[in-house]
């Protein structure tokens, strides 16, 4: 049930100054941010329904880009607008029939593309989030080129094709999601221990809520900054241990 995915207020989210760059790539615009230094790897970040420009999610392309790799977060919605704060919940499924997480496709291609040919990346994965956690459990049963994947608190559509993933996949969950039921991470572990042939780990932390990994430090409170951290710091050694 999605009637209400987000707890946190939007509005009220701290400004943040960002250490990359916005680039026009085919069709669409994207965040990119580099590190000092060369490198032939990168990541694709996946935005969640605030897209692209969001604060949050320009802060993990940043903190993900520190740790030595080409980050660059497409804009998935083509120029259309996010979901706002403003918007009315109860129109939140019409809104997703227009944006389909599972029809990201396109776009990834076209971000490969940039990477490989003006980045010159030749290892890269993804980390999605949200809206963004769907359309990277997506990918990673779709899209080879995508050496390992991580998916954040993306809502688990229940099908036997959902479990063969194509590269090493990464899922972590809140354990006060309540977009996604407990029964429903049971059921993915089930089903990933029957047809996933490839590595893959599933995490819960404790007490978090949806979205609680995008949180920049002075919007996170003290009782949950360990386990924001933590998910952080285990999102980044999945991505290293790969890529």
């Amino acid at each position: 049930q999605m009637s209400n995915p987000f707890i946190y207020d939007t509005g009220k989210r701290s400004p943040y100054g960002c250490l990359g760059h916005e680039v026009q790539i085919e069709h669409i615009k994207a965040y990119v941010c580099r590190p000092s230094f060369f490198t032939d790897k990168a990541v694709i970040v996946i935005h969640d329904v605030f897209g692209w420009q969001f604060p949050d999610i320009r802060y993990i392309v940043d903190l993900i880009a520190g740790h030595g790799y080409i980050t660059i977060c497409p804009d998935f919605f083509k120029g259309t607008d996010p979901w706002k704060s403003t918007d009315h919940w109860a129109d939140f499924a019409d809104w997703m029939k227009e944006h389909d997480p599972m029809k990201v496709d396109k776009e990834t291609d076209v971000t490969l593309k940039y990477l490989k040919e003006q980045c010159g990346a030749r290892k890269i994965g993804i980390a999605g989030f949200s809206w963004g956690g769907m359309a990277a459990h997506h990918l990673m049963l779709k899209n080879p080129q995508l050496a390992a994947g991580v998916s954040l608190y993306g809502i688990i559509r229940d099908s036997e094709e959902r479990y063969d993933l194509l590269n090493p996949t990464f899922f972590i969950f809140g354990e006060k999601d309540h977009t996604i039921s407990y029964d429903q991470i049971t059921l993915l572990e089930d089903k990933l221990k029957q047809y996933c042939k490839v590595a893959y780990k599933i995490k819960v932390y404790p007490g978090q809520v949806h979205g609680f990994a995008q949180l920049k430090p002075e919007d996170m409170k003290p009782e949950d900054k360990p386990y924001i951290e933590e998910a952080r710091k285990d999102m980044i050694d999945w991505i290293k241990q790969f890529i």
